[in-house]
Parts: structure tokens; sequence; C-alpha cells
């Protein structure tokens, strides 16, 4: 049954599927897009690592009290936070700001320098541009042979993921690295719900897959390579769904892997509700079909405006059939598509018949006798059929 007609204009998301990857602030960045008229689908990747638990951050900061880096280099708000309070649940937390305050302190961002001054404590710089990059750019401008530095890692290490880079070029510079694992992080443990935002990438479902942490990506990436599904993965990622990043940081594994990302200039949740707004619509190829305007979107299609109510199946037949716009589709073709494994091509005619239904418009998928069925494209598509 069609849905209800949108209002004239409707909201800009209006039939897009988004994939979020997010741990943290997932719920809000959920209903960022929800307000826009996104579907969303979510499955975190990413479990964070109880700060006070975590042995590792334990036995680092009584390093960092004993012996005070000369720099400190902090990358994120809440990972500074987060060890300072952790800090404080082992009654140590006075005694590392008392280190900290004879170091000089560098703030990758707006975040981290927030998170320093909160504390009671003076960043000496940070970049404009929020990446680390420029913070290892103007460490390395200035020398760092045998300079004691404490960086804040983003993270746990893994093959994708770029802070480990960093330190790796401090250190060939000469400087004496102390990583700082705040927030370190494991696979979410609910590896189903990955497994499925893995397959809808595949299947193409997505009209766009979200990340908001370079361990987002890292764990993603890592699942996939388990499932033996990586190769497929990233091609799918390279030329069917879309990749949004809130950052450079976080787009760094997938670029590292020649996966297209788009970015906002500020790297905050709402700037990236805003980018994706603006992007998807503008990405989306218009079909003029039977004299309507047609969309077709990973799990939804919108016609004119209005957004149809199909089923999986009706979303498979079209998608088939505008795989190649305007070419005729066999109903054989059709049948391998259906669920079941019926043999029957009245199932097909079933099938379309409710497509028709749906869409509005029976003309917009012709019947070619004797040959399959096609969509009505209008004549600059009818032209590359012949």
């Amino acid at each position: 049954m069609p849905a209800d007609p949108l209002p004239a204009d409707p909201l800009p998301l209006t039939g897009f599927t988004i994939g979020i990857t997010a741990a943290r602030r997932a719920e809000e960045f959920a209903a960022l897009l929800e307000r826009r008229g996104a579907r969303v689908v979510q499955a975190p990747t990413i479990r964070i690592l109880p700060l006070v638990d975590d042995t590792e951050l334990e036995r680092v900061t009584e390093e960092i009290i004993v012996s005070p880096p000369q720099i400190m280099v902090a990358t994120t708000g809440i990972g500074f936070r987060g060890w300072i309070e952790a800090a404080d649940g082992w009654g140590r937390a006075e005694d590392v700001l008392h280190s900290l305050s004879k170091s000089r302190l560098i703030a990758r961002g707006p975040k981290a320098k927030g998170a320093i001054r909160a504390a009671g404590l003076r960043e000496e710089w940070s970049p404009e541009s929020e990446s680390s990059s420029e913070v290892l750019d103007h460490l390395l401008a200035e020398g760092v042979e045998g300079v004691r530095i404490a960086v804040q890692l983003h993270g746990a290490t893994s093959e994708w993921e770029p802070l480990p880079d960093f330190c790796t070029v401090l250190r060939a510079a000469g400087a004496e690295v102390v990583p700082i694992p705040v927030y370190r992080w494991n696979m979410h443990p609910d590896v189903a719900r990955i497994d499925k935002m893995i397959a809808s990438v595949l299947r193409g479902d997505l009209d766009a897959i979200t990340f908001t942490s370079a361990p987002a990506a890292a764990s993603i990436l890592t699942r996939a390579k388990e499932l033996g599904k990586l190769q497929q993965f990233v091609h799918a990622l390279r030329t069917a769904v879309p990749v949004m990043c809130v950052g450079s940081v976080t787009a760094s594994p997938l670029e590292a892997l020649q996966i297209p990302t788009t970015y906002p200039r500020r790297f905050r949740l709402g700037a990236l509700a805003r980018l994706i707004t603006d992007e998807l619509p503008r990405r989306t190829h218009v079909l003029r079909v039977a004299g309507h305007d047609t969309a077709i979107r990973g799990q939804a299609v919108v016609v004119d405006g209005e957004l149809k109510d199909l089923s999986a199946t009706g979303l498979l037949l079209l998608k088939l059939l505008a795989r190649n716009p305007g070419r005729v589709v066999s109903r054989q073709e059709m049948l391998a598509v259906l669920p079941g494994d019926s043999s029957d091509t009245h199932a097909v005619e079933v099938a379309v018949a409710r497509l028709r239904a749906a869409l509005g418009d029976s003309k917009m998928v012709q019947t070619v006798v004797k040959r399959g069925y096609r969509l009505a494209v209008d004549l600059e598509y009818d032209a590359e059929d012949e």
C-alpha cells in the first residue's frame, strides 16, 4: 500500500538509511539524523574499557608522576578528563596534575584545551586545524631529539590506527616517547550487530555509513577481516556506500585503504549531521521513469518527493531493473532474486504487480512481451538501450 504523501517540503534525508558505528553519543547522533528524516541503523563497533580498571594506564600514570615529561600532548578532551578522573580513583589526581604543571602542554583541539584548563592547567599551544599532523609538524620543527614527550593515545593499537605512527615518527626523530593509553577499547561484544552492518554494506542497503572515531573504523575493518570479507567490504566502501567521518583522524584508517571519505571542516557531530544532510541528496541519482522523478535508495524509493512503501522483495526487483535503466530484465533473472527457490515465473508476475501498485503508477514498470520487464525511463535512457 502506498505511503501517505509527505509534506510539500519533505525532510532532506527522507528515504535514506544511514549506518552509525559510534558507541559514545550514538543516540544523540541518531536523533540528529532522524530529525532530518533518515532511517538509522546502529551497530556500536567498540567498547571502551573502564579507565579505573586499566592496570596499564595506572602503571604509566605512576611513571608520569615519578618522572614528568618535558612535553605532554593531549589529543582529546574526554580522554584527558577520563585520565584525571581515573587517577582520582587511585588517589593520585593531585600528584598527576602537579607533575603535568612542570610540562609544556600541547592540546590537539579545543576540547582537549578545555579539559586541560578545567584541570587547572594551561596549554602552551594548540593547532587551528585540530589535526595530529599539525601537532607533529610543530614538534618536529622545533626539534625533539632527547626530549621526553608523553602522548595521550586515542585507543588500543591496531594495524589500521594512525596514532601509533605519530609516536613512531617522534621516536625516529630522537624523542623519548611515553604513550598514555587513555580509553583503550575492545571490539564490541555484540558482534552479531557488527556482522549485520557489514552485510548491509555488502548488499548496498545503506546510503551512507558513519564513523566518529578511528577505533570504530579500525574495529569494523578488523571484524570484516575475521569474517574473510575485508576485500569485498573495502570494495563496497570505495564504490557503493559513501563513508562520512567526523574528522580527519577518524578517517585515517579508512583512507589508508584508499577508501574515499568525507568529513566536515569542524570536527563535531552537529557539523557531520549537516554535512550528511547536504551531501546525500546531492549525490542521489534521480531517474525519470514514466514522467516521475524516481530516487532509489538503500532501503527505500522516493517518487516525486513521496516516500513509497515497498516490500523488501519489491525493492530488490526495482534495484535489479534500475541496474541498467531501460534495459529488459528477463523473468528468470528476476526469479533468481526472489526469496525462496520457486521455479515458477508466475511468482515474478505477482511480485511485479505488487511493485507497480506500491510505486503508484503501473506504467513505471513495462512488460516486454516474451522477454521480461523494463523500467519506463525517459528518452535519454532509452537511447542507451539501442
